[in-house]
């Protein structure tokens, strides 16, 4: 398993139309999300940043993620979702999503009854 941060920009005025198609995301989307062996999937955002962690439990990234990119729910989701957000100086010529190099991790023991 990887583990995978990235960033991007939310438009200010697209704040509120973001956070309801989050709300409920397309079940076609998230099988999708879920055949492309990604797991834990989270999007957080602050202010205007908007910050996406997911665990990654396949072995071929690359072709996991093309094949999301052919889905035909993917891409109108993401027809949607794309003029929402803004690509950061750091993603120009890159991915939309800015790709965040891993600083720290910690995984302490489980907790044990008492």
């Amino acid at each position: 398993m990887k583990r995978y941060a990235q960033v991007i920009g939310l438009k200010p005025e697209h704040r509120e139309e973001y956070s309801r198609y989050h709300a409920a995301v397309w079940p076609e989307v998230l099988a999708t999300i879920e055949r492309c062996n990604i797991r834990n999937y989270s999007i957080y955002r602050y202010n205007d940043l908007l910050f996406a962690y997911f665990e990654y439990h396949g072995t071929d990234f690359d072709a996991d993620m093309r094949r999301m990119a052919k889905d035909p729910h993917t891409q109108r989701w993401w027809s949607i979702m794309d003029p929402m957000q803004t690509v950061l100086t750091e993603a120009e010529g890159g991915p939309r999503w800015f790709q965040i190099p891993e600083e720290f991790h910690f995984e302490g023991s489980p907790v044990k009854p008492a």
